[in-house]
């Protein structure tokens, strides 16, 4: 979610360091906070969609001033210009109401992804002094013909470049220091980056500062996994040290705090390596270089080819996936979407494909990422809104109360969300096809003292169908299609159901 954009619980902080100048649509503040998000999970919005992970866009303090890169006066609430990454920004919400939506996320089986930006600052501003050059660059903006012309450059004019590559010693910009000492952190800050650069044996270069500031959200917060931003501006080494960091601070964190820890799994990171597709297999062509950025610290990586495939009907997509996973990503995984903050082509741009939108991203194998607003038809394509913020308006909870057709499409996406969530099958299981026409499918899981079956069907025939089941459950066992509610039998290989619903999913009753 656009945290900004979600839902806005608490109306005081909606405007901060006088940021009251006009925006042009949806480029400035909208008052979603921190406290928003942590209300719908108190409200049961997330465990109804079968949502087990959160990923917000970043929190930390932003730039104060706007700037204008061509689409009007733009504030930084989508959380990518950073000013300090050691604060959370106010209108985002405190640390109190960080450590809330984390403890209440988890009381939830609910983790928390935030978003890690390395690569950049934020804009320059009559407000916001550029870092020193020791920390940034400020020119060439990236060509994208090389690995270099890639990373040794800013992502657009007026966005500073971190010296990422850089292992030289700097001293903090002048402007922090300044800024720790006026509001009475200057002594504990640098004390815990002494304490971090000694225990690290890090030199104090740019990227390890900032590595040291995102590292703690994880040590003070239990934060579970980042979403790493525009991975491949940066070099890899940099996110295997993140990596790293996270792990041993989220070990740090859970020593600390074992009553709050969910289980065992490890720190989590996933990657937006902007323009990777499973097509690729586990590399990044930068055309003279390759990189496999599994190997440098990440879990994940966001699949930027799902939403043309999702164009495709399920035989093609669902096969393509498992085949994928089975072959060239075997033991690794991508996060599938068809609608982001930042991709200008989604799949059904008009939301009129609302039904087969979650049969298609939520059945698929891999990780599905629902994007605020897929679930309710959120309008992706907003007028008098240019560019990306067509893709970022609020969060449409009017629609969901006064809206039959928007509560249809929540209910169709709630069902399979928490089908999907009980079923580790769906997403990691092995893929069989067990009839092409109508389409039916089953996905099996048997790892890590885990079993776990199901059998899917769409595009069925309203009322009662049959469906063969022989090979994925046993003669005479019960089972229930998690879409109707009914149950059955399995007698002679099949199962009945009669429903007026063009979808089944079949699991197991215990």
């Amino acid at each position: 979610m656009v945290t900004d954009r979600f839902c806005n619980g608490d109306t005081t902080n909606d405007v901060n360091f006088g940021r009251t100048k006009p925006a042009a649509k949806f480029r400035g503040f909208e008052g979603g906070d921190i406290k928003g998000v942590t209300k719908k999970i108190k409200e049961g919005y997330f465990d109804r969609l079968g949502v087990n992970a959160l990923w917000l866009t970043p929190i930390v303090e932003q730039i104060h001033d706007g700037t204008d890169e061509g689409t009007g006066l733009s504030y930084g609430f989508h959380g990518y210009w950073t000013r300090d990454w050691s604060a959370l920004d106010p209108n985002f919400g405190t640390e109190a109401d960080l450590q809330e939506l984390v403890t209440t996320a988890h009381a939830h089986g609910i983790r928390i992804v935030l978003d890690a930006v390395i690569n950049h600052t934020g804009p320059v501003t009559h407000s916001d002094p550029e870092w020193p050059s020791d920390w940034v660059r400020t020119g060439p903006t990236c060509s994208y013909k090389s690995y270099e012309t890639t990373t040794a450059c800013t992502l657009v004019a007026n966005l500073p470049d971190v010296l990422t590559e850089s292992d030289t010693p700097v001293e903090l910009p002048p402007f922090l220091l300044e800024k720790w000492k006026n509001e009475g952190r200057y002594e504990q800050q640098t004390a815990e980056l002494d304490a971090f650069f000694k225990a690290t044996g890090y030199p104090r270069a740019p990227k390890y500062y900032i590595i040291k500031w995102l590292t703690d959200y994880v040590r003070k917060f239990g934060i579970d996994g980042y979403r790493a931003d525009t991975v491949k501006h940066t070099n890899p080494e940099v996110w295997m040290a993140l990596k790293t960091q996270c792990d041993a601070a989220f070990a740090e964190w859970k020593k600390a705090h074992p009553e709050s820890v969910l289980d065992d799994n490890p720190f989590f990171m996933v990657a937006e390596v902007y323009g990777y597709g499973v097509s690729g297999g586990r590399n990044y062509d930068f055309g003279d270089h390759k990189v496999d950025y599994f190997d440098h610290g990440f879990d994940a990586m966001i699949n930027f080819e799902f939403r043309w495939d999702a164009d495709k009907d399920y035989a093609f997509l669902f096969g393509k996936y498992a085949e994928k996973f089975a072959t060239t990503l075997k033991d690794v995984t991508v996060l599938n979407y068809t609608a982001s903050h930042d991709d200008g082509n989604p799949f059904d741009a008009k939301r009129v494909k609302s039904f087969e939108n979650a049969n298609k991203l939520l059945l698929c194998p891999g990780i599905s990422q629902t994007y605020y607003g897929d679930e309710t038809a959120r309008l992706l394509v907003v007028d008098d809104a240019t560019g990306d913020a067509k893709l970022r308006s609020p969060m449409n909870w009017d629609a969901i109360e006064k809206d039959a057709s928007t509560q249809a499409i929540l209910e169709h996406w709630q069902k399979i969300g928490r089908f999907r969530g009980r079923h580790v099958a769906v997403g990691a299981g092995t893929h069989t096809v067990l009839s092409t026409t109508p389409y039916v499918c089953a996905r099996q899981y048997a790892q890590h003292g885990i079993s776990d079956a199901v059998v899917i069907g769409l595009d069925l025939a309203k009322g009662a169908k049959t469906i063969a089941v022989t090979g994925v459950f046993k003669e005479g066992q019960k089972l229930r299609d998690a879409y109707s509610g009914q149950e059955t039998k399995v007698k002679k290989g099949a199962v009945t159901i009669d429903s007026p619903f063009t979808v089944v999913l079949l699991e197991e009753v215990h």
